[in-house]
């Protein structure tokens, strides 16, 4: 139950089980702990694996988290199709195998599947699968940088896929033809790794610590945190940078000229 208190800037690696949201699981650590709490990255219901959660302040940097890329194991089952492309929906066994195990990486075009949270209409579509409705679903563009098979037999072949944000290893699975994606487990955001237990603690530094570092000395760190920019040249600007002092992650800067302007202010 919540004390009141502002709640301290903090994530949280979870290890999802299969049968949960990943808001069934926000929805939990909220009653645990009270305050914001939000998610960097959502898993559908059917997969394990890692969900980063953000609790207090840093459910601000939840923009910045979901841009990272993926890594996942992934089991597809051979001579069968869903109608969702997973175990939740209506099976239909073929028993043709696909003849070639191979799995289509770079950057490649997806269609957006009625099973996902995309919003078309202001309503999103898993709402109108479920009403039993079909809707012209848009594409978007994704990369896949690596997709190599580890495992195979007469009925599964499993996959490590790592991707752009936004991939959906169903749809990929499904470029298989008669094949589905059985299991689904997230092993990484970026190098953030499952914990070996349920839930691990995380600091917000190290959270963000894929973003260039800016030092800050006591003045700037004070005008930091009141969301005033410092002053940094770059030869070649990146677009974020953390600015942290004394081992504590103030703020995220965006690049302005020489300008870095405070866009999440934490401390």
């Amino acid at each position: 139950m919540s004390s009141g208190q502002p709640s301290p800037a903090r994530g949280l690696l979870v290890d999802k089980p299969a049968g949960v949201t990943s808001h069934d699981v926000v929805t939990e650590i909220r009653r645990e702990h009270g305050g914001k709490v939000g998610h960097a990255g959502t898993l559908d219901p059917f997969a394990t694996g890692l969900l980063v959660v953000l609790l207090g302040r840093a459910t601000r940097l939840q923009r910045y988290l979901l841009e990272l890329p993926k890594t996942y194991r992934a089991t597809a089952r051979l001579g069968w199709r869903s109608s969702t492309g997973d175990p939740d929906g209506e099976l239909t066994e073929t028993g043709r195998i696909p003849a070639l195990l191979e799995l289509p990486t770079g950057e490649i075009e997806q269609q957006v599947p009625m099973t996902s949270a995309v919003k078309v209409g202001g309503e999103r579509l898993y709402r109108k699968a479920h009403r039993g409705e079909s809707v012209e679903t848009p594409t978007r563009r994704v990369t896949v940088y690596r997709a190599e098979l580890t495992d195979s037999d007469a009925e599964r072949a499993t996959f490590e896929i790592e991707c752009s944000s936004g991939t959906y290893i169903r749809t990929l699975i499904e470029t298989l033809e008669d094949a589905y994606c059985e299991t689904l487990r997230r092993t990484a955001i970026d190098d953030l790794g499952v914990p070996e237990e349920t839930r691990k603690e995380i600091t917000v530094e190290q959270l963000m610590h894929f973003l260039p570092e800016r030092l800050l000395d006591v003045d700037e760190a004070t005008a930091v945190s009141h969301g005033r920019p410092v002053q940094e040249p770059f030869d070649v600007p990146p677009d974020r940078v953390r600015l942290t002092h004394d081992g504590r992650l103030i703020a995220v800067a965006r690049v302005d000229g020489e300008n870095l302007q405070p866009e999440v202010v934490l401390v």
